[in-house]
């Protein structure tokens, strides 16, 4: 008798996909009819699977939880993993290995800011409509399969992390942080130093340099510079200042040190990007 009941559909990416794109692997549903464990490790893919039907456990790292209906993973498939469906509730899953040449950052990027490999999202319905967009798509197969594919996956991946960081924004990141991103927002076009907000804020620079970047993503330079660019792209575009005026207004201390910055960020000069918008 059948441990499971499957249906998959394994793809071969072309070479310019490999190299441009997200890209599916394999793909396909899952009902266990009995407990049945798989096991893997030293795969270059990442495994998503989402479970709409009954509970099992998951490994990882050496470390065993369970999981249940409405529960998503996310599995960097390098590392050991394995997943088991219980005897009481057998489980069905939707999944998808996937793989590219963007796939690495952005796992890196979700780790990085501790996003769990397993999480409860508000509902299904984003990631089963994903998969099953994903499975038709490589049933049909034509000429913009794999282009739609990367959008796909790529939408799956937002929408993995608008839930978890969305989710986690009220519980976790403490009202201090949330009080400097305010700060930040505020005073950006400001003399802002990590000496000052670290004062400000009593904080030590070293800790408030980590968590800043643990909570939010982005170093605190960076979200700084960020705002800068993105209100002198403003002035540049609908307003007629010089570029001098422009880098004041913006928070930088010379025009030479903003056309620097700038075109470090845009690959272009403020006045290329003043004529080409």
């Amino acid at each position: 008798m059948k441990a499971t009941v499957s249906e998959r559909i394994l793809v071969t990416p072309s070479s310019y996909s490999r190299g441009h794109y997200l890209y599916v692997q394999e793909i396909g549903t899952l009902k266990s009819l009995e407990p049945h464990i798989s096991r893997r490790e030293k795969l270059e893919s990442y495994l998503f699977f989402i479970v709409t039907e009954g509970s099992g456990t998951v490994t990882l790292h050496g470390s065993t939880r369970k999981i249940k209906a409405g529960d998503c993973v996310w599995i960097d498939c390098l590392e050991p993993y394995s997943h088991e469906s219980s005897l009481s509730q057998p489980w069905s899953l939707m999944w998808v290995h996937f793989n590219g040449c963007q796939a690495p950052e952005f796992y890196r990027l979700y780790m990085g800011r501790d996003g769990p490999a397993v999480y409860t999202p508000p509902s299904l319905s984003p990631y089963m409509e994903s998969l099953q967009s994903l499975y038709r798509l490589q049933q049909q197969k034509d000429a913009l399969t794999d282009l739609l594919s990367h959008r796909y996956l790529t939408d799956l991946i937002a929408q993995i992390f608008r839930d978890t960081f969305q989710n986690q924004a009220g519980a976790f990141v403490p009202q201090k942080f949330m009080d400097i991103r305010s700060y930040i927002e505020a005073h950006y076009a400001e003399k802002l130093t990590l000496d000052g907000l670290s004062c400000m804020f009593y904080l030590s620079k070293y800790h408030l340099l980590r968590e800043y970047q643990r909570l939010f993503g982005i170093t605190i330079t960076g979200d700084i510079t960020a705002r800068r660019l993105s209100h002198a792209k403003s002035l540049l575009r609908f307003s007629s200042d010089s570029i001098e005026t422009i880098a004041l207004q913006s928070g930088f201390q010379t025009s030479s040190y903003f056309i620097k910055v700038f075109k470090r960020y845009e690959s272009m000069t403020p006045l290329e990007y003043r004529r080409k918008w």
